[in-house]
């Protein structure tokens, strides 16, 4: 493959295009991605994962309500790691999990990354 990426990039693919601004690593404070959870419009909605935040806002699935919206505001990287929809695991802490685990987590990274504008990094996160 010409961008370097190898054979697993394509299956992680959006089915439509999408155009991404160039990520950021901007700084934003555990507590204002707290509040871009999707239950002010006043704010985005946010998803963070291995101290990255991307932006998720215009997807009905992290709406309050629907399937996704525990990830919403807070860095959900256990979660992810683990399939896991419970709230107690939405936590960054994910450097003991198994290597199965691990690479779940790197996959959820990979589709986020296809699908939505990264807008900075979790101020102080230890994640990453």
């Amino acid at each position: 493959m010409a961008d370097g990426s190898g054979s697993q990039s394509k299956k992680f693919e959006p089915k439509t295009p999408v155009q991404l601004d160039p990520p950021k690593n901007d700084p934003i404070s555990p507590e204002y991605l707290s509040k871009c959870d999707g239950t002010n419009v006043d704010y985005p909605t946010y998803v963070a994962m291995k101290g990255t935040i991307f932006d998720v806002s215009g997807n009905k699935a992290y709406t309050p309500g629907a399937g996704y919206h525990v990830f919403a505001g807070k860095d959900a990287s256990r979660a992810l790691a683990k399939s896991s929809l419970k709230p107690e695991d939405c936590r960054p802490e994910w450097e003991d999990l198994p290597d199965s685990e691990k690479k779940v987590l790197d996959d959820w990274f990979t589709f986020f990354s296809k699908r939505y504008n990264i807008v900075g990094v979790v101020q102080g996160a230890a994640n990453l």
